[in-house]
Parts: C-alpha cells; sequence; structure tokens
C-alpha cells in the first residue's frame, strides 16, 4: 500500500510538473507571436538630439494603421516653443524603427486613446486578437508586454504574468463625508467594473495589451493611474496594485471610428 501510494504521488507530481512546463511554453510561444505588435509611444523632437521621450505602451490594432493605448499617455501638449511629434517606436534593441502617429480619438472616462500611423505606406503588425465582452473570471491567467521603465534600458519589452484578482468598481465609496472631493464625487458616479491584476505594472506599461496567457486574446488595457485617487485614494502605498481596463470599452471607442476589432 506504502508503495502504491508514492507511486500516486510521484505520478500526480509528474503531471502536475509537465502541465507547468507545457504553460511555460505555450506562454513562451504566444510572447514571440505577439511581440511585433508591441509598440513604445512617445515624442520625438530633431532639435532635442534625435531623442525620443518614451511616455507609456501601446499596441496595433485594426488593419495595421492604428494603435491602441491609455490616453494619459498622450494627453500632454505637444511643445510648440520646438518641433516635436507624437510617435511609436517599433521592433527592439538596435533594430527599432520610429513611426509619426497622430491622435485619432480618445475618451478620458475610461483612460484610452487611438493612434494613427501617419506615413502612407507604413503598415505595422496586427497580431492580436481580441476576446469577446465577457468579463473574464477572477483566476484565470493574464499576461502583458511593454516597457517597464521606458527606455533607460533600451527599447526591449518585457512579459508579466499573472492572474485575475479581482473584478471591482473602479472607485471605492469614500468612509467618510470629510473624504468627499469633486474629484472622487464624478468617479463615484461614473464607477464601472475593471480588472484588479495579482501581478505588478510600472508607469511604462501604461497602455500594454492585457491577454489570456492561453489563448493570446486581449481582454484588456493596463492602466496604472486612472484609478488614483479613487480606487486607491486610501492607500498609502498602492505600487503593487495593477488594474486594467475591459476590452469592451476599447472596442467601443473603436467601433465609433470604424476600426474593426477582431
Amino acid at each position: 500500500m506504502r508503495h502504491f501510494l508514492c507511486k500516486g504521488f510521484f505520478l500526480i507530481g509528474c503531471f502536475l510538473f509537465a502541465g507547468t512546463v507545457f504553460a511555460g511554453e505555450r506562454l513562451a510561444n504566444l510572447v514571440k507571436m505577439l511581440q511585433p505588435g508591441v509598440v513604445g509611444v512617445g515624442v520625438f523632437s530633431p532639435i532635442d538630439g534625435n531623442q525620443a521621450t518614451l511616455e507609456g505602451s501601446g499596441f496595433v490594432i485594426g488593419n495595421g494603421k492604428y494603435i491602441a493605448t491609455n490616453y494619459h499617455v498622450v494627453e500632454r501638449e505637444l511643445d510648440t516653443s520646438k518641433v516635436q511629434f507624437r510617435v511609436v517606436y517599433t521592433g527592439k534593441g538596435k533594430r527599432s524603427k520610429l513611426h509619426k502617429v497622430k491622435l485619432v480619438d480618445f475618451d478620458p472616462i475610461f483612460d484610452l486613446a487611438i493612434l494613427e500611423v501617419v506615413e502612407e505606406q507604413a503598415y505595422l503588425d496586427p497580431v492580436f486578437t481580441f476576446a469577446s465582452d465577457e468579463l473574464k473570471r477572477p483566476g484565470e491567467d493574464i499576461a502583458f508586454i511593454g516597457f517597464p521603465i521606458g527606455s533607460v534600458l533600451g527599447l526591449f519589452p518585457a512579459v508579466h504574468k499573472g492572474i485575475i484578482a479581482a473584478v471591482t468598481p473602479s472607485s471605492t465609496p469614500a468612509k467618510s463625508s470629510n473624504q468627499l472631493t469633486v474629484s472622487l464625487i464624478d468617479r463615484l458616479q461614473r464607477a464601472f467594473n475593471v480588472y484588479q491584476l495579482d501581478a505588478t505594472a510600472f508607469p511604462g506599461n501604461s497602455g500594454s495589451a492585457l491577454f489570456d496567457a492561453n489563448s493570446g486574446e486581449v481582454i484588456g488595457v493596463i492602466n496604472k493611474v486612472m484609478v488614483q485617487g479613487g480606487k486607491e485614494y486610501a492607500l498609502s502605498s498602492p505600487s503593487g496594485i495593477t488594474y486594467a481596463i475591459p476590452v469592451k470599452h476599447l472596442r467601443n471607442l473603436a467601433a465609433r471610428n470604424n476600426i474593426l476589432l477582431d
């Protein structure tokens, strides 16, 4: 009997190990497939030594002419006192390429924006597919790819993996009337469900595609700052908490610009 139990536990351990290896290989294959559609979003100025400042991340949608990102990544006005262009970077390392873009549309409520590549003959790689509008369940595996610290160490996209920790309102009611502010009241009136993630994103990850780690389908857009002052207003050190905007809000923004998300 003891021999049988030991053998049984050994087999279970083998199956669990094999499953972990398979899941890791599957994610690695997904990342290889999706990386070409990941871009860095920033501002370029020829008179600043041909350097671009990365403000966040984004990903290619539609027919390859459009980029999805967070609105707060592109809301800063370009400096009219010098020549500046809004740009996205594709590729990685020394093989990265620069593309000029323009802001097509945005939704400040859901902190989403869509950019368009302005070069007529330039088409990027629309490798992402999109999940339905139905919200995913807590516990499901997720991942995202972006530029967590911008281009400090070069333009190399990083992968983060975790799970959906909760589906939660974007704002939390104040504990007392003393904590209510005009901004918080506005957030409470416009509250909607977001994904809370057991995965740490950084400011440069804003605008990254959140995807199902098993299928690769986009289920949301990473957002690091929108809920600050709302969901996290009472937390003193919220850096370990990450949120994402469900994909249905990006689909709505895309649809009003006749951009199809498959």
